[in-house]
């Protein structure tokens, strides 16, 4: 792992920037160590610096947890691929006219989880041997397919805070059922892209015993800023 910047913020946060081989992440740092891990993706690979993340991020690491964020591939700074962007611009002409998009979704976000999983193995590998950072490992964020898909793949994860704003595809809708882990699922209740009923089918498909629902009214990008401090405790309870 290559530090390729590294400031103390205002709260006392210590923010790198790095790279691991070709890929580039943040992490966040509190004061005290050595702080459980939790991995922090944002809906469908949108870039590690988008500002709700970064805001996400800095709370949680401030609450006393190492935070690390990575850019998938074809998102952020990385190369995109002809068949992501294709299937990008299929997206935006099917939702201009009003047509189905579940197909189009299915061969965007399918392949980026499966690209993504490998790498952000590897980076907690990177992770964990760093003297300041310690398991258990959490997750946390809007890419619920991903969450989905680690939780199945990564022992390590020992609990994971779910959005449920992003497509889910229907390999992860599967896979729900493997999940065993606490977990905490946010639910915005109008949320324009997300059928409700779809959201509440995969809550419902978790195999966990331990699964709490947050519905919240309101659009996609509403959730209320108390659901950020919830879900500190909801990690304090499984990871401290």
């Amino acid at each position: 792992m290559h530090v390729t910047s590294e400031q103390r913020l205002d709260d006392g946060v210590v923010e790198r920037a790095f790279l691991l081989g070709e890929i580039p992440g943040t992490l966040w740092t509190p004061g005290s160590a050595p702080a459980p891990l939790v991995l922090m993706a944002h809906n469908n690979g949108l870039p590690k610096a988008d500002p709700r993340l970064v805001a996400r991020a800095r709370y949680t690491a401030a609450r006393g947890y190492a935070v690390a964020t990575i850019d998938a591939a074809g998102c952020g700074d990385r190369p995109r691929s002809a068949a992501a962007e294709q299937a990008r611009a299929d997206l935006r002409r099917a939702m201009r006219a009003g047509e189905p998009t579940e197909e189009i979704l299915e061969s965007l976000v399918g392949p980026l989880v499966e690209n993504a999983v490998p790498e952000w193995r590897t980076t907690l590998d990177a992770l964990l041997e760093l003297p300041e950072i310690c398991g258990p490992v959490g997750y946390s964020g809007g890419w619920a397919a991903l969450g989905i898909r680690l939780a199945v793949a990564e022992p390590r994860i020992a609990a994971a805070g779910l959005f449920a704003g992003g497509y889910v595809p229907r390999a992860q809708r599967e896979e729900a059922r493997q999940v065993t882990i606490p977990l905490l699922f946010l639910l915005q209740w109008d949320d324009e892209g997300n059928p409700r009923q779809r959201a509440l089918d995969l809550f419902d498909a978790f195999g966990s015993e331990e699964k709490t629902l947050h519905a919240n009214p309101g659009g996609h990008t509403g959730t209320p800023w108390f659901e950020l401090e919830d879900g500190c405790r909801f990690l304090d309870r499984h990871l401290k």
